[in-house]
Parts: structure tokens; C-alpha cells; sequence
């Protein structure tokens, strides 16, 4: 559904946002260890959400990357979808034609067309902070 990239996003402004919640920021190793993610990739993925304001990074020895407080009550799980995948997931062809339209359908085009608007809806009502908030308590986890 996410592309990989997306999915390693969605983790990595799930985590920093806990510990920015804390107080603390954290560095790309921190990151990569906490969500299940190579580094090399960790590093790529985060700086696109940075140039898309999502999370900040700060460099030298006291840098890494953190959330402000109360942009994190703001951000929706979209938005972090769009900086990574687009808007393609709502758009695109279930089966991945080139073509699908409710003149000119996919065999799943209905079906798809009836989940994917309650899957956006989820995605725009969704905030970082209620996941966070979920993480710090024990209730649910990055990594298995």
C-alpha cells in the first residue's frame, strides 16, 4: 500500500516525535536502531521529510533531528504520505493501469474507489501525536 520508503517515514516522525515529546533529540543511528531501518536509508528518508518541514534537523555535535511540540498535534499521518509517495495511492489504478476511470473501469475499480476514500479519511484525521502517544505508552511498538 506505502511504498517502503513511506512505511520507514511514517516510523522514523513516529519516533522522533516521542522523544521530541521528551524533550530530546536524536541522532540517525538513534533513528535507524529504534525503527527497524538500514541508516544509509534512515538518512535519505529524513532529509526529504525535513525539506517538507515535517521534522527538523539541527548539525554539529548537540544536532540531530527533532519536531516541534506543537506541530506534531498538527501533523497528520497524510501529510507525511505526500511528502514521501505523493498522491498516488488515492489516484492510482488498484491493478496499475494506465487508465481507470469510473467511465472506463478495472474490474476493482468500485471496490478499490469505496476503500480508498476511507483510507484517506483515516489518514487525514490521524495525528502524529496520537501515535506517539500510543508509542510512549507501551501500547504499540516500531519494531518486531
Amino acid at each position: 500500500m506505502f511504498s517502503k520508503a513511506c512505511e520507514h517515514g511514517i516510523k522514523a516522525v513516529i519516533y522522533i516525535a516521542t522523544r521530541s515529546l521528551e524533550g530530546k533529540r536524536v541522532k540517525i543511528d538513534d533513528v535507524a536502531e529504534n525503527t527497524g531501518t538500514p541508516e544509509a536509508y534512515t538518512g535519505k528518508v529524513l532529509g526529504l521529510l525535513t525539506r517538507h518541514n515535517i521534522v527538523q534537523s539541527l548539525t554539529g555535535p548537540y544536532g540531530g533531528f527533532e519536531m516541534d511540540v506543537n506541530k506534531i498535534k498538527q501533523i497528520k499521518v497524510i501529510d507525511i504520505v505526500r511528502a514521501i509517495d505523493g498522491d498516488s495511492v488515492y489516484s492510482d489504478c488498484a491493478l496499475g493501469l494506465s487508465s481507470c476511470d469510473e467511465a472506463d473501469p478495472c474490474p476493482m475499480h468500485d471496490k478499490f474507489a469505496g476503500w480508498r476514500g476511507g483510507f484517506k479519511k483515516m489518514l487525514e484525521t490521524t495525528t502524529v501525536a496520537a501515535l506517539a502517544t500510543k508509542l510512549q505508552s507501551g501500547q504499540t511498538t516500531l519494531i518486531r
